[in-house]
């Protein structure tokens, strides 16, 4: 290999690789797209734990009614959905996506299941947000 080539190959290998700007640009771009990805991301999550939720207590309401063809009652505040997993209307004491057990009471006669969201107290926005079958009925 002569001089001139030695140095053309010195001059290639320079042109090929990036400059430090180069790749901190590269770096600010894929990150500004990971942030706009990573919002949309967290926004589907919680509303898919509100609608599991939802789905939930739905299905927590069925048992219930089906609990009272049998019994003629729904349970009492003190027994809550525990009687539901005794009878056998459900396998198992449900928990909401947020890991909390779902409150059951009863508003006159007519039972109502709350899950308080992702805070676990009642009120809240957001992610915070309690879901009740009172809800889910008007929203049908």
């Amino acid at each position: 290999m002569n001089m001139a080539q030695r140095r053309q190959l010195r001059r290639n290998l320079r042109q090929r690789g990036m400059t430090l700007i180069e790749i901190v640009v590269v770096l600010v771009i894929m990150g500004l797209i990971m942030a706009a990805v990573g919002v949309n991301v967290v926004g589907q999550i919680v509303k898919a734990r509100q609608d599991r939720a939802r789905v939930d207590i739905n299905n927590i309401q069925s048992a219930l009614n089906l609990y009272k063809a049998r019994k003629g009652r729904f349970p009492d505040t003190g027994v809550g959905l525990k009687a539901l997993v005794d009878n056998q209307d459900l396998k198992e004491m449900p928990k909401d996506p947020w890991d909390n057990t779902y409150v059951y009471m009863l508003d006159g006669k007519q039972p109502v299941v709350v899950s308080y969201g992702g805070d676990s107290a009642p009120g809240g926005e957001g992610e915070d947000m309690d879901i009740s079958s009172k809800d889910t009925k008007s929203s049908e």
